[in-house]
């Protein structure tokens, strides 16, 4: 089996050595996605957690796209955030992109984030081929 790399220019590029997914067998997993808008580059900075978490799902689901799944092929997404009170709004945000199967997921306050984003999400999903 090889290792397919995903790359969309409808999600922001990578910020490191690395890439935005990579697809091995019916597996796609994707790198933490950041709240950045992939046609300026610009992380979104205006304060408000629901749409940073949207930004970031909206970047996710484009790469799956991209390797030829969709939201509901997810089985598996972290979400990683600065601000644990913010808890319930990440949720509220999350649950408008989950709605027909919900993933396993885990969710860890953390110190920092990439170029100071308050929240990022990363996510594995299965495809029947």
């Amino acid at each position: 089996m090889s290792n397919q790399v995903i790359n969309t220019t409808n999600a922001p590029a990578a910020v490191g050595p690395y890439s935005q997914g990579i697809k091995a067998g019916n597996t796609i997993y994707v790198s933490g996605q950041l709240p950045i808008d992939p046609q300026t580059g610009v992380l979104y900075t205006g304060g408000d957690i629901k749409e940073e978490t949207r930004i970031s799902l909206r970047n996710v689901k484009a790469i799956l796209e991209e390797a030829g799944a969709t939201l509901n092929d997810v089985v598996k997404c972290t979400v990683f955030v600065k601000n644990m009170d913010q808890f319930n709004l990440i949720n509220e945000a999350y649950a408008e992109f989950f709605i027909e199967t919900k993933p396993a997921r885990a969710c860890f306050g953390v110190a920092s984030l990439p170029k100071g984003a308050n929240v990022e999400v990363e996510a594995i999903a299965v495809i029947n081929n």
